[in-house]
């Protein structure tokens, strides 16, 4: 009798990830949670970048915010539940550390984090190394450095992909709950929609044009940088939106439509504040992003009646994001052109928000999981918001921009449907059982 010999199987590498923020520990998890080693190195906790401060992985620098969450009527909202379809950390770290923010997946940024790196360090099969990596490491990697990759290995990614762009980001002021004033403060979200999560600060037509006034001409940080045309629109500081014209604001984050203080008042405008942990306990400015000096920051905005005497926990910052001129240098599947497994996820994508970037993260170790073992690649379909950015990153273009979730990036339907609401749902639905599809072939 002829004795069969054992099938061999091929040793899979140790994939490098460079990075443990949303994009890298997506990646990581995923292609640990598929039986794959990972080294995920980060700078972290010996350094900090200047936006970050949290030991944790996973830490949000800016809002903590990740927009919108129902899927039919919210493009992130979309794309937040493909992801989850998929198998991402990230969208089950934040809805394991909500908080209340109306429809909007708002999270308590500590817990966050702290979920995000529980996981990855308990994980058996990530080994995480603290250190700043100045060369691009042999393949498989994926970078996932972020915006603000350290110099030596900015450097040379800008050498082996022929150049960066960048553009500027801005992040909002923090107050303590207890300093604002309720008198001339009321609880309450757009159209009575989330109950109590946002406290709302308006403003009579005097107090807003003052406010607009002071803010417009208020000192800035850095003087003139954000009239250079790398600004992206999605992170505008509020200082330079005034700037456009007195009512901007008015029909942007200071738009008062949808909000009653039960008492029957109408207002000129409103900022709404928004929890930013669990507790309540501080809330961030919506909308306020900024690049004025901190003093500043304190002057102006303590002209908003409700925050005349607000306690200032953390002013908004700017710093420059750096990000690729993908169309050039990557595949839709987040690899380098000529490099197979070696792959770039992340805001220096040319993908643009929290949950954008990890999707990307999320989808570079779909396709690198797919390599290494020797299956073919499959994108997303671009009905899905996964495909439609995959497609943005390598489509051709003279002047490549930073791209967010959007219902608008997503091809039209085969019939012109007039009502958005209901286009909208028609585009959800048909993205999900895309994504359903991509999900079952993935695991074949």
């Amino acid at each position: 009798m002829k004795r069969r010999l054992p099938k061999r199987t091929m040793k899979m590498p140790t994939v490098k990830v460079i990075g443990a923020g949303l994009a890298g520990c997506e990646a990581a998890y995923y292609l640990a949670e598929k039986g794959i080693k990972v080294e995920l190195c980060d700078v972290k906790p010996k350094a900090f970048t200047p936006a970050h401060s949290n030991v944790n992985f996973g830490e949000l620098v800016c809002s903590n915010s990740l927009k919108g969450s129902d899927p039919y009527s919210n493009a992130c909202g979309l794309l937040k539940e493909e992801m989850r379809r998929i198998g991402s950390l990230i969208v089950e770290a934040a809805y394991s550390t909500r908080i209340p923010a109306g429809g909007a997946l708002a999270v308590d940024r500590e817990n966050f984090a702290e979920f995000i790196t529980g996981k990855i360090k308990s994980h058996p099969n990530i080994k995480c190394v603290c250190g700043e990596i100045k060369s691009l490491p042999e393949s498989p990697c994926i970078i996932a450095t972020g915006p603000l990759t350290c110099d030596g290995l900015a450097e040379e990614i800008k050498s082996v992909t022929g150049g960066a762009l960048h553009f500027y980001d801005a992040s909002a002021p923090i107050v303590t709950r207890e300093s604002v004033d309720m008198q001339y403060a009321f609880f309450g979200d757009r159209y009575g929609k989330g109950g109590d999560d946002y406290l709302n600060c308006p403003m009579d037509r005097e107090a807003y044009a003052n406010f607009v006034s002071e803010l417009v001409n208020a000192e800035r940080a850095v003087l003139h940088e954000f009239e250079k045309r790398e600004i992206f629109e999605g992170c505008m500081p509020v200082e330079v939106m005034a700037a456009r014209g007195a009512e901007t604001l008015r029909f942007g984050p200071f738009k008062p439509v949808g909000l009653s203080d039960g008492q029957g008042n109408k207002f000129y405008a409103v900022l709404q504040l928004r929890k930013e942990n669990a507790d309540g306990s501080t809330y961030n400015l919506v909308g306020c992003q900024t690049n004025l000096k901190f003093a500043e920051q304190k002057r102006v905005f303590s002209l908003i009646p409700a925050l005349k005497n607000a306690d200032f926990m953390r002013y908004g910052v700017m710093h420059r994001n750096t990000y690729l001129n993908s169309p050039l240098v990557l595949n839709a599947d987040f690899s380098c052109k000529g490099e197979p497994t070696r792959f770039f996820a992340g805001q220096m994508t040319g993908v643009e928000g929290y949950v954008e970037s990890a999707a990307s993260g999320l989808l570079a170790a779909v396709h690198m999981s797919r390599k290494l073992a020797g299956k073919d690649v499959i994108i997303p379909d671009a009905t899905t918001v996964c495909g439609a950015l995959s497609a943005h990153i390598a489509g051709a273009t003279d002047n490549f921009q930073p791209m967010n979730a959007n219902f608008g990036i997503l091809p039209p339907l085969k019939e012109r449907v007039r009502d958005k609401k209901l286009r909208y749902e028609q585009l959800a639905r048909r993205a999900l059982g895309d994504i359903d599809k991509f999900t079952k072939e993935i695991c074949d």
